[in-house]
């Protein structure tokens, strides 16, 4: 391996550091595409030019934009395949941990996953990270570009605080295969942590957090008639309160999620009061910290 690398002129350091970069970029095209996807459901008819403009500021130009669009695609005039959501040659993958696994605990799994959302003709981002057993939005971020730092960075700092007397050690934190949840930031957080990585190829292996975008932004932000990221940090605050404190899920006896953890598991009782705590503190004082604001 030294010689080949004598012999094209390049130093081990700097092929792990093109390697590095090509990688991070692969990744951030990998998240661009699941969001591509997502705009086209709800505007089959909408041409890559226009989404492109629509996700400004985006990390890459307009021609590699519609050259990536062109190879996955998605031009309108291209007949695609809707079962085709990633590809995950040369991006770095997690196995899916949840294959076969009963999910029948607190902190056995969190999920997690970004969306858009469209704010007076720009689209703005939101990450959410839910625990799959008890539903709880434990961390979330309002962002206006789809970085690490400004997405999956913070919503799980955010669900680790509030867990910071649990110990998480074999916690799975499942996603889809976007590269903010590979990044080494985000890595270095959950080996931390001790918790194990896992991805997802298909959109339906990831299903929760898609329906709760899905909730999120249809129930709620959308009556909301917001027109500003600041609004929308707020508006993003007050929804997530509402769907864990009050709102009734099927699946948890028509309780809320919190009203679940605080009548069903004795052991985590302790975490309602303070939940309540922290979003009346960001309630009053209308201090989304959300990155990019």
């Amino acid at each position: 391996m030294n010689s080949l690398f004598r012999a094209v002129g390049l130093s081990k350091q700097a092929f792990h550091q093109w390697k590095n970069r090509w990688q991070a970029q692969a990744g951030v095209e990998e998240q661009i595409l699941h969001l591509i996807r997502q705009i086209r459901y709800d505007h089959p008819g909408m041409g890559v030019r226009d989404i492109y403009f629509k996700l400004i500021p985006l990390p890459i130009g307009r021609d590699r934009f519609e050259d990536l669009c062109r190879a996955r695609g998605l031009l309108i005039e291209i007949t695609r395949n809707p079962c085709r959501t990633t590809d995950s040659r040369g991006v770095t993958r997690f196995p899916n941990l949840l294959t076969g696994l009963r999910i029948d605990r607190p902190n056995q799994v969190w999920q997690s996953d970004i969306t858009y959302f469209e704010v007076e003709g720009k689209f703005c981002y939101l990450t959410f990270i839910q625990d799959a057993y008890t539903k709880l939005i434990l961390g979330w971020a309002a962002s206006k570009n789809l970085t690490t730092e400004a997405t999956s960075i913070p919503a799980l700092q955010m669900a680790i605080d509030w867990n910071r007397s649990t110990n998480l050690a074999g916690l799975i934190l499942h996603s889809d295969g976007g590269g903010q949840y590979y990044d080494a930031g985000f890595l270095k957080m959950t080996r931390r942590a001790k918790m194990e990585n896992s991805m997802c190829e298909e959109a339906w292996e990831n299903g929760m957090p898609e329906r709760l975008n899905g909730v999120i932004k249809t129930n709620y932000l959308r009556h909301r008639h917001i027109t500003s990221f600041q609004q929308l940090c707020k508006e993003l605050d007050r929804t997530v309160y509402l769907y864990n404190f009050e709102k009734p899920h099927k699946k948890l006896q028509r309780m809320s999620p919190v009203d679940f953890v605080y009548k069903t598991l004795p052991s985590l009782q302790q975490l309602p009061p303070r939940m309540r705590k922290s979003f009346d503190a960001k309630l009053k004082g209308q201090r989304h910290r959300a990155p990019g604001l």
